[in-house]
C-alpha cells in the first residue's frame, strides 16, 4: 500500500508546472526506508514506458481511424451502411421509455388526427400556410445525412426520398377491372408506381422573411394511365397505349411571401388539382383502389395558382391553368380559371373545401394528331369536400362533383394506341352532340383501433348521363371496405374487397358485366 502511495506522489511531482510561486513553509521532512524510494522509481519508470494515446479530429468531424461524427459527436457511418442500418432500425421494437417528439411550432389549428395510423393529419387544403413539414426521416436522406456533406444538406433543406407500391389483384372480369381504378389488369400482381421525388418545402410558419421551394416528382408503374396529362410525356398512353409508363406527376416552383393577413403562396407549374379525397399519392391515399368518381376527374393543372390565407379558418385561391391534365403546349389546351375556398370550423371538427376547378367553354377540344382525328377533353366541373371529426379515432369525408361538356366523346379523351384487354385504345370515341352531364356523391369514413392500424368503409353513387366520361351511361354504386397496416415508417400494407355496379348496362370487364366483385391488396415500401 505504501508502495503504490508512493509511486502516485512521484508522477504527481513529475507534473508540476514550472511556473514560480511563492515558496510555502518547509513541513517536517519524513525520511523514508530505501527500498521504498527504489520502488517508487521504478513504478515512474514503468508509466514513462505506457504510451500515450491521442485521438485527432479534423474540422469536419473526422477522426483518425476514418470515421465521422455529426455535430452531437454521433458517429457518421457512410452512405451505405447508414441507408441499410436505417431499415434494420425500423423493424426493431421501438423503445417504450423513448420520450415522444414535441410537436413543431406551427401558424394553424391543430392537427385533427394522427398520422400514423391515417395516411395525413390534416384536412383537405393544398397548400396549407402555417403547418410545419414534416418531421420524419427516410432511409435515404439517413444515409446523405451521414456523409461528409451531411450539414450542408441539411442546411439547404432540399430532400429526396420515394417508395414502391406494389399490387395484387383477384376479380369475376377476365380482360378488365375497367371503370375503376387503378388495378385494371385483373388476376394479376402490377407495379402501381415507382415515384422519386425531389423538393424543398418553403417555411409557411414563420412570417420574417420571404420564402422559396421547389418539387419535381417522376412517377413510373400502372398508375400512370389515371396521372398523365396531355403534353407531359403523354404519348405512352395517348399514342401507345402502354400498360405501364412514365409521368412527371408534379413539376413546380414556389414563392411564399409573408406580410398580408395569413401569407401568400405563389405556385408555378404543374400541381396535382384540388380538392378531392383520393387525389393523391399511393402513400397519401386511404385505400389502395379509387372510388368512380374520382377515376374520372381531374388529376393535375398546369400553369399559376395563388393562395390567401385569410387567417386560421379562411383560406382562398384562384388559378389559371391550361385545361383538365393538359399542359399549355398541348394541342387542346386553353386558358381556365379555377377558384376555391377553405373553410375550418372554430371547434377544429369540421372543414369544407370547394373549388370550381375548371371553367372556359366547355367545348371537347377535337383536333389532328398522330395523322389522325382525336381529341382530349374540356369538362368544367365544380366540387366540394367537407370532413367531420368525431373523435381522434374516427372520421369522415364527403365529396360531391357535377360537371359538363358539350360536344363530348364516349368514353372521353381517346387513344390512338392498339385496342389492349386492359382497355383504351383504338381512337377516336362517338361523338355526343350536345351537352353531356356527370355528377355524384363519395363517402369515406375511416376507424382507428389501434396507433398501426385502421379500417375505411368507402361507398359511392355516380351518374354518367350518356357515357362521355366512363363509355357507358347509366348509375354507378361501390361498395369498399379495406384494412391498412403501417409497421413502421418506411412498410404498409392494405387488403380491400368491394363490389362496383352499373344498374343500367354493362360497363365492367370491357362493357360484359354489369357488376364486379373486387379483391385486392398493395404493399408500398418507402425509401
Amino acid at each position: 500500500m505504501l508502495t503504490s502511495i508512493c509511486a502516485h506522489i512521484a508522477l504527481a511531482l513529475g507534473q508540476v508546472q514550472s511556473t514560480p510561486i511563492a515558496a510555502p513553509p518547509q513541513p517536517e521532512i519524513q525520511v523514508l526506508p530505501i527500498a521504498v524510494t527504489q520502488a517508487a522509481a521504478q513504478a515512474t519508470v514503468q508509466a514513462a514506458k505506457e504510451p500515450i494515446k491521442l485521438e485527432v479530429k479534423d474540422t469536419a468531424g473526422a477522426s483518425a481511424n476514418g470515421s465521422a461524427s455529426d455535430n452531437n459527436g454521433a458517429e457518421r457511418r457512410g452512405f451505405l451502411r447508414t441507408f441499410f442500418k436505417a431499415y434494420v432500425d425500423e423493424f426493431k421494437p421501438a423503445d417504450p421509455n423513448a420520450p415522444e417528439e414535441p410537436e413543431a411550432p406551427r401558424r394553424a389549428l391543430p392537427s385533427p388526427w394522427s398520422s400514423p395510423p391515417f395516411p395525413g393529419s390534416e384536412y383537405q387544403g393544398y397548400p396549407l400556410l402555417g403547418v410545419p413539414e414534416s418531421s420524419t426521416v427516410y432511409p435515404f436522406m439517413k444515409a446523405l445525412y451521414a456523409t461528409p456533406w451531411g450539414d450542408q444538406i441539411k442546411e439547404s433543406r432540399i430532400k429526396f426520398a420515394g417508395w414502391v407500391t406494389t399490387a395484387g389483384t383477384w376479380s369475376n372480369a377476365t380482360n378488365s377491372n375497367t371503370p375503376t381504378a387503378y388495378w385494371v389488369a385483373p388476376n394479376s400482381y402490377q407495379l402501381d408506381q415507382l415515384v422519386f421525388r425531389l423538393e424543398r418545402y418553403a417555411d409557411t410558419v414563420q412570417t420574417d422573411h420571404i420564402d422559396w421551394g421547389f418539387r419535381a416528382i417522376g412517377l413510373y408503374g400502372i398508375d400512370y394511365r389515371y396521372t398523365t396529362a396531355g403534353g407531359w410525356g403523354s404519348d405512352q398512353l395517348l399514342r401507345q397505349n402502354l400498360l405501364n409508363g412514365w409521368d412527371p406527376t408534379e413539376v413546380y416552383f414556389n414563392v411564399y411571401v409573408p406580410g398580408f393577413l395569413g401569407g401568400t403562396d405563389v405556385r408555378v407549374g404543374r400541381w396535382i388539382a384540388c380538392p378531392d379525397i383520393e387525389t393523391q399519392y399511393s402513400v397519401d391515399n386511404y385505400m389502395g383502389s379509387h372510388s368512380i368518381l374520382f377515376t374520372f376527374d381531374t388529376y393535375t393543372q398546369t400553369g399559376v395558382m395563388v393562395t390567401q390565407k385569410i387567417n386560421d379558418h379562411w383560406t382562398v385561391q384562384g388559378a389559371i391553368h391550361a385545361g383538365t391534365d393538359m399542359a399549355p403546349w398541348y394541342p387542346g389546351a386553353l386558358p381556365t380559371g379555377a377558384f376555391g375556398v377553405r373553410w375550418v370550423s372554430n371547434s377544429n371538427n369540421d372543414a369544407i373545401y370547394a373549388w370550381l376547378n375548371a371553367i372556359n367553354n366547355a367545348e371537347f377540344r377535337h383536333f389532328q394528331q398522330y395523322g389522325q382525328p382525336l381529341g382530349h377533353d374540356n369538362f368544367n366541373y365544380a366540387v366540394a369536400t367537407w370532413e367531420h371529426k368525431f373523435n381522434e379515432n374516427i372520421h369522415t369525408k364527403t365529396e360531391g362533383y357535377y360537371m359538363w361538356q358539350r360536344d363530348a366523346e364516349l368514353g372521353g379523351t381517346p387513344s390512338a394506341g392498339p385496342i389492349q384487354p386492359y382497355g383504351g385504345g383504338g381512337g377516336d370515341g362517338t361523338l355526343l352532340p350536345g351537352l353531356s352531364q356527370a355528377y355524384g356523391v363519395l363517402n369515406y369514413t375511416m376507424f382507428a383501433f389501434t396507433k398501426k392500424d385502421y379500417i375505411t368503409v368507402r361507398n359511392e353513387w355516380w351518374k354518367d348521363d350518356r357515357g362521355m366520361r366512363s363509355g357507358f351511361a347509366g348509375n354507378y354504386t361501390s361498395h369498399t371496405i379495406g384494412l391498412s397496416h403501417t409497421f413502421n415508417n418506411v412498410l404498409q400494407i392494405r387488403p380491400e374487397i368491394g363490389y362496383y355496379r352499373n344498374w343500367d348496362n354493362p360497363a365492367f370487364d370491357l362493357g360484359t358485366k354489369k357488376g364486379l366483385l373486387l379483391y385486392g391488396f398493395d404493399m408500398t415500401l418507402r425509401f
